[in-house]
């Protein structure tokens, strides 16, 4: 890819503070198991405000984790993807410099990504991986709640923020394999989580909520807290019948101090699902072999999924070039995004 040139959003951190910076950066090598992607859609996720914000990675981070692209360039034992293939990716963008979805260049794992099925808008898919990922991890992985695909009729599991974009996926993925889902949002959406397969709708600001959603799932032992905001995992776990499991999107599992007593509190980090360990900040994970095989589940199904409607991708809102980061970063501070997903077209 020499001669190529591969703009990329840069933080610096001039006097401690960080800057997005526009810069020509060196277009990455893949490894064995990678592929190369010139990058056409990524996708903007709280994750990457947060980690600018709190200037997570220092000087040299390129943020991004979501992104489309065609693939121009394999590692050594890639197999199931070709040159010129369109495929969604997933990385995490600031751990290693340089590496982020803001650019024109990333890399792709060949098993965590997919292939984007014909005539499916590429702002769509690129909405997909990072939320679809931490929601499947969340229901299914045995470190965080564990259901049962193969038994789930009649098990009833809370998704607390069911509008949300990650919220919207687990919904999906819970109905999908039977579980009975009980969900909160905000008003406006409830006809939105309904359609997506939530059998029960309640709206989180409801004082009366907790004995609502008791009232509708009597039996209820496990709940998914996809806002992980300072009330809203001890909120959820009130709604339990007797000890239930929690799963928060909060890295370490923060803001839980205060669920119920006897609550099982588990986190998801949807990084799992790439085979090495990760930390961040004082928090470590170690590279599970569970979770990529599960990962890798999930993404060899997604084409067939999306093709057929059974999952439905975040409605995206398109702003063009990297230049409007800066506008869509404050888009998500100011609380305005609701029920859609940002996208950038490079």
């Amino acid at each position: 890819m020499s001669g190529h040139s591969n703009t990329a959003l840069v933080v610096r951190t001039p006097g401690g503070h960080p800057t997005l910076s526009k810069e020509n950066i060196p277009i990455p090598s893949p490894a064995a198991n990678q592929v190369l992607v010139k990058v056409s859609h990524v996708a903007q996720n709280p994750t990457d405000v947060q980690s600018f914000d709190g200037n997570a990675f220092g000087d040299g981070a390129v943020l991004g984790c979501d992104f489309v692209g065609e693939v121009v360039e394999l590692g050594s034992s890639v197999t199931r993807l070709a040159k010129g293939d369109t495929v969604a990716g997933l990385i995490w963008g600031g751990e290693i410099k340089g590496l982020g979805g803001y650019s024109e260049y990333c890399l792709a794992d060949e098993d965590i990504s997919f292939k984007i099925p014909k005539g499916h808008s590429y702002e769509h898919a690129s909405t997909v991986p990072l939320a679809a990922a931490t929601s499947w991890l969340a229901l299914f992985s045995s470190t965080c709640l564990n259901l049962d695909r193969t038994s789930a009729q009649g098990v009833s599991v809370l998704i607390w923020g069911g509008s949300s974009s990650v919220g919207l996926y687990a919904v999906q993925l819970a109905s999908l394999f039977g579980l009975e889902v009980v969900a909160t949002c905000s008003p406006r959406h409830s006809d939105l989580v309904r359609q997506y397969g939530a059998k029960y709708v309640f709206d989180y600001r409801d004082e009366n909520v907790v004995e609502k959603i008791k009232e509708a799932t009597p039996n209820l032992r496990y709940a998914f807290d996809t806002i992980g905001n300072s009330t809203s995992s001890s909120t959820a776990s009130r709604a339990f019948s007797e000890k239930g499991r929690l799963c928060t999107v909060r890295p370490g599992k923060a803001n839980t101090e205060n669920v119920v007593s006897g609550t099982q509190v588990t986190d998801v980090l949807v990084w799992t699902v790439f085979l090495k360990d990760h930390s961040y900040g004082k928090f470590k994970w170690p590279a599970s072999k569970e979770d990529h095989e599960l990962g890798k589940e999930l993404f060899e199904k997604l084409p067939a999924w999306l093709e057929t409607g059974t999952i439905k991708a975040s409605e995206p809102k398109v702003l063009v070039g990297l230049d409007a980061v800066q506008e869509g970063f404050q888009e998500h501070r100011d609380g305005k995004i609701s029920a859609y997903k940002i996208v950038y077209k490079l």
